[in-house]
Formats: C-alpha cells, structure tokens, sequence
C-alpha cells in the first residue's frame, strides 16, 4: 500500500511539473538551461531575428562606397564549428547607386556571448564566396568594403537577442562558454561565483 502511495505521488509530481511547464513562456531554452546548465539556439531562432535587421544600407571608405546588405541567410553545416551566413548586397559606387542586391556574399563565423547586450555575436568572421555580378571594375573596392564592414558588424551588432523573460529565467548564472553543437548555438551555463569566491570571467554573466 505505501508502494502505491509512494507512486501515486509521484504520478501526481510528474502530472503538475508537466502543466506548469507547458503554461511558461520560452520553456524550450529555460527548462534546457534549468536541467542540463545548458541552453540551445536553433538556426531558425537566430534567423527570424536576422530577418528583422534586414535590409540595411552601410556607408564605407568615408562614404565612397554603399553597400546594401539584405536577405541574410543562416545554416550550420552538420560537424562544423562555425555558422555561415550568405547575404545578397547591392554595391554602390562610382556614381552607381546601390541596386536591390543583384551581388552575393557569404560569412562564416564562430560564436560568442556578450553579456552587456545578452547577445550572441559574430566572432572571428571571414568573408568568403564574393560573387559581384557585373560589378567587375567595383571588385576591389567592394571586397575591401565587405571585410570593413564585416569587422564593424561584428563588433556592434548582434545575431540574437535573449528576450527578457529568458534573461529573466536565467539569473544568477554565469556564461562559461559559448559554442556550435549538434547544429545549434550552445550556451554552456554555471552558478554565478559567490562574494567571497573568485572573480567571474570576462564572459560571466551575472545579476
């Protein structure tokens, strides 16, 4: 008789974590983090973002150049370490305006975590794939340009944003590292240091 309380007790655990769960917002990367120190960013998530940033005009080379940056484009090739991003761009130059991105570049990239924006960022990217189309006496400018802008990029804007109820969820934790997994974005989390424990590092994030 106590074996079946024991269980029906259990059973009834299990039943209310489950509706509790299944009521919260964002439970995917919360309950990831709250399970297993970890939290996962599909491609999918980190391209509805993009879609929202897109299409941008960038001046370069004190304004000589424009480039129009649009339909971005990301995918994670299975065993890789590295995101890619493919871009339409339209170059404008010479007294060319930019077009509606009748040219095509790609980036790939790995990952890090900014904890002052709580957002994942470009780190290390490199320019790759230029395809100018019929843009032959731009091709120099226009890559110089590219890798400009790609530096700058990487440095100020992110890829993905934590919305406020995931940051929210996630306080008193610290980033210990920041990786491509399994074909996704991987945020590796770890209690946040106490006051009298050591310093946290440089990509800690704490509240």
């Amino acid at each position: 008789m106590d074996t079946f309380k024991t269980f029906g007790r259990r059973v009834l655990l299990a039943t209310a974590t489950l509706l509790l769960l299944a009521g919260c917002a964002n439970v995917g990367p919360v309950l990831s983090a709250i399970l297993s120190n970890r939290v996962a960013f599909t491609p999918g998530q980190l391209q509805t973002q993009l879609d929202r940033r897109f299409p941008r005009d960038y001046q370069q080379a004190n304004g000589l150049v424009t480039l129009r940056v649009l339909n971005p484009r990301l995918s994670i090739v299975p065993g890789s370490p590295r995101l890619r991003l493919d871009f339409d761009v339209g170059v404008g130059a010479l007294g060319r305006s930019p077009d509606a991105g009748d040219s095509h570049f790609a980036v790939t990239s790995g990952i890090r975590f900014d904890p002052a924006r709580m957002s994942l960022m470009l780190d290390e990217p490199a320019v790759e794939d230029v395809n100018l189309n019929n843009l032959s006496a731009l091709n120099g400018p226009a890559k110089n340009a590219l890798t400009n802008w790609l530096q700058d990029y990487a440095a100020k804007e992110p890829v993905y944003t934590l919305d406020a109820s995931t940051q929210a969820q996630l306080r008193g934790r610290e980033i210990s590292s920041t990786m491509i997994e399994n074909g996704m974005v991987v945020v590796n989390l770890r209690p946040a240091t106490s006051a009298t424990g050591t310093s946290a590092p440089s990509n800690g994030w704490t509240h």
